[in-house]
């Protein structure tokens, strides 16, 4: 914890590969953090494919209601594993199959709906093998191909097509930024209208909501934007201690940890960070660069924008925190201080913030805070302590690990919407995302798509889907959320050198230090 605050562009690289130990094998066990019960759950993931309709593929293959003999069992322990045409079952779960296979899979037919666990799976992970326009224009013309196949039929596959398009434009509404795929949805919409009017009266509804969903991201992107805009502006009151006795201090601003805690859970929850973080942005984090990425129109915005937006609000509050304890001039303000953000970070663990807690220990913990030891002096520990411990890296988080689960069980029984709040510590989650894909194989030696692997991801970024769903309960005090989020903070070397005019340096090594920070600082300064 200690010197380390995260870079947004090195969100993977914070902590040691070797934390992690998933076998190459890609066996992957389950996950015991993971909630009981959630909604699109992978973690039953039985899918129909076993009695799903007969269907032709390209060479003639029958599907899996074909009694034929390509239908091979074979039994592993107590465990069954069953191969229907390219798709591989154990125990009536699917655990490999070709690409092909797979998006058939997940096409609707006559009398067959993919299961919505296999959907959502699919839809989020199948981006690590083809572009969503890609999987968007073979599962369209698998749709063209029923049509052909007789308008009676159709009409019966239509409402199911819907559905389809429905759950992948509400889930993943992101990937129609591109507007090759919004040009699929329009053909597509097309093809549903020769099917019935109620179809096709769903296909209007469903574009309208998605258009709805895309400005809303479309205003708070340029929202965000304005916000960072103005908390990288630089008054000259941060530029001396003494001018800085006249600036506005969190204390000034808001003195009660109780207050402050839930205003930062707004920030992490409701105010629009959390919320608009698509669960496929967990996925392009390491998904193979697109061919195609300089096509015009095609994701003007990065395609992981919020995550790493969620990213910089971490390391904004760890140089918040720093910035209020390093400024004041004098000891007694600045113990107070630390004593109240120890107060906050308390109260971010009672309602299940972890990322605004780890966040205040990661800021308290910092170079130019933890060496103000006349200042320490002067404040009671125990609780820091108690918190560091809670969050104490050793055992891949093993402490934290128990606390989120405590939270998550707490939250699944929750009768108020307080207590189901679950707010995670935002980096080792895509840190253990980035892990699991790194340490197994997604094809297996047959060229299979290793779909054990995909079960596992999508249960853990399924969990993200549930947390992000609860709404937060508390009023919001807009004078102190425009503190937090537009207040100017220092920059590490301002750190450093406001920390040295608060207590001065104790040793040659930090003389010569604050002589090389003052220069460089008054540098930039005259070249601006």
């Amino acid at each position: 914890l200690k010197k380390n605050v995260l870079k947004t562009e090195q969100v993977f690289g914070f902590l040691t590969k070797n934390e992690h130990h998933y076998s190459s094998s890609c066996v992957v066990s389950e996950n015991p953090y993971s909630p009981q019960r959630q909604p699109h759950s992978p973690r039953q993931h039985s899918t129909s494919c076993p009695g799903r309709a007969h269907r032709h593929s390209s060479n003639g293959e029958h599907s899996c209601r074909n009694n034929a003999a390509s239908v091979k069992s074979r039994l592993y322990g107590q465990g069954i594993t069953a191969s229907y045409g390219e798709m591989c079952y154990h125990d009536n779960s699917l655990v490999s199959a070709s690409l092909e296979a797979l998006i058939q899979h997940l096409v609707p037919t006559v009398d067959y709906y993919p299961d919505r666990s296999y959907v959502f799976t699919f839809l989020l992970s199948s981006r690590l093998f083809l572009h969503p326009y890609e999987l968007m224009t073979r599962v369209c013309h698998l749709c063209v191909e029923q049509q052909r196949s007789g308008d009676i039929r159709f009409r019966e596959v239509a409402p199911k097509l819907v559905q389809l398009l429905t759950e992948w434009t509400e889930t993943f509404p992101y990937d129609f930024r591109d507007e090759r795929m919004m040009r699929c949805l329009k053909d597509m919409t097309q093809h549903v209208s020769r099917g019935d009017e109620y179809s096709w009266r769903a296909m209007q509804q469903m574009t309208q909501r998605l258009i709805k969903r895309l400005s809303a991201l479309g205003q708070y992107e340029e929202a965000v934007a304005a916000l960072n805009a103005a908390a990288e502006e630089r008054p000259t009151s941060l530029k001396n201690k003494q001018a800085a006795a006249q600036r506005s201090d969190i204390l000034s601003v808001c003195d009660d940890a109780f207050i402050l805690a839930p205003q930062l859970t707004h920030i992490n929850r409701e105010r629009d960070r959390l919320s608009f973080i698509g669960p496929e942005e967990f996925i392009q984090t390491f998904a193979l660069k697109d061919p195609m990425e300089n096509h015009k129109g095609f994701f003007r915005k990065r395609k992981t924008s919020n995550l790493e937006a969620y990213v910089s609000w971490f390391n904004r509050l760890s140089f918040l925190v720093a910035t209020e304890i390093c400024m004041p001039a004098k000891k007694k303000q600045r113990a107070r201080i630390i004593e109240f953000f120890i107060d906050v970070a308390q109260e971010c663990f009672n309602i299940g913030n972890f990322n605004s807690l780890m966040a205040i220990i990661t800021g308290m913990n910092m170079n130019p805070v933890s060496r103000l030891k006349k200042t320490w002096s002067k404040v009671n520990t125990d609780k820091f302590e108690i918190l560091e411990h809670q969050m104490d890296p050793s055992s891949n988080f093993s402490n934290y690990r128990t606390a989120l689960r405590g939270a998550t069980q707490r939250s699944e029984t929750a009768h108020s919407s307080q207590e189901k709040i679950v707010i995670p510590f935002f980096s080792l989650l895509i840190k253990d995302i980035y892990f699991l894909n790194e340490g197994c194989a997604s094809r297996l030696p047959n060229g299979h798509i290793n779909f054990e692997k995909l079960w596992e991801l999508a249960k853990q970024v399924s969990e993200f889907l549930v947390w992000r769903q609860v709404v937060c309960p508390f009023d919001r005090d807009r004078h102190v959320l425009q503190y937090l989020v537009t207040t100017p903070i220092l920059t590490e070397d301002e750190l450093h050198l406001a920390s040295f005019e608060s207590e001065g340096p104790e040793n040659h090594m930090e003389k010569d230090s604050r002589r090389s920070l003052r220069s460089s600082l008054l540098h930039r300064e005259n070249r601006s």
